[in-house]
C-alpha cells in the first residue's frame, strides 16, 4: 500500500489529529495477513457488528476486549495439538492463533458478543451521551432559553 501524505489536510484542519494519526499507522500495519476474514455491517445508524470467520476456535480459546477506542480480538490455539496433524494428508483450515484489532468511533461500546458455526459475531451500539447531544437555544427577549426542556426559563 502506498504511504499518504496528510501534511495539506493536517495544516487545514483543527481537530482530526486522531483520524490521520489512524490512517498513517493502518497504511504502515497493512501486512497483508488476512487472519481471521472478517466483515463489518453497519446495521441501523448506531448498530454495527463485526463478524470473524473462526472455525475450530472454542469458546475458551477466544478472548475479547474493549477499551476506549480499540476492540481486540485474540484467538489463542494450544501448540501441543500440532502433534494430532501427522493423522491429516490435507490441512485446509487455518488453526493458528491470531490477534485483530479494530479502532472504534468515540462513544461505540460491545453490546455482545456470540460464537456459533464458527463464525464470532461481536455486536456494537454508538451511545451518545446526553451532554453530548446537540441541542437547539432559543433567543427569548435576549435571554437563552433551551428547547426541549421542562424547566421554566426565569
Amino acid at each position: 500500500m502506498r504511504g499518504f501524505d496528510l501534511t495539506p489536510y493536517r495544516r487545514s484542519t483543527v481537530g482530526f489529529d486522531r483520524l490521520f494519526d489512524l490512517i498513517e499507522n493502518n497504511a504502515r500495519l497493512q501486512q497483508g495477513d488476512n487472519y481471521p476474514p472478517f466483515n463489518i455491517e453497519r446495521l441501523s445508524d448506531d448498530r454495527y457488528r463485526v463478524t470473524l470467520a473462526v472455525a475450530g476456535f472454542r469458546p475458551d480459546e477466544i478472548d475479547i476486549t474493549a477499551q476506549q477506542n480499540l476492540l481486540q480480538v485474540i484467538g489463542r490455539k494450544d501448540d501441543s495439538a500440532s502433534s494430532d496433524r501427522s493423522k491429516f494428508l490435507h490441512v485446509g483450515i487455518a488453526n493458528r492463533s491470531f490477534e485483530r484489532r479494530f479502532e472504534l468511533a468515540d462513544f461505540v461500546r460491545v453490546e455482545k458478543a456470540d460464537l456459533a458455526d464458527g463464525l464470532l459475531t461481536v455486536d456494537l451500539v454508538r451511545e451518545i451521551p446526553e451532554a453530548m447531544k446537540p441541542k437547539k437555544i432559543a433567543i427569548n427577549g435576549g435571554k437563552l432559553v433551551e428547547i426541549g426542556n421542562d424547566r421554566d426559563a426565569a
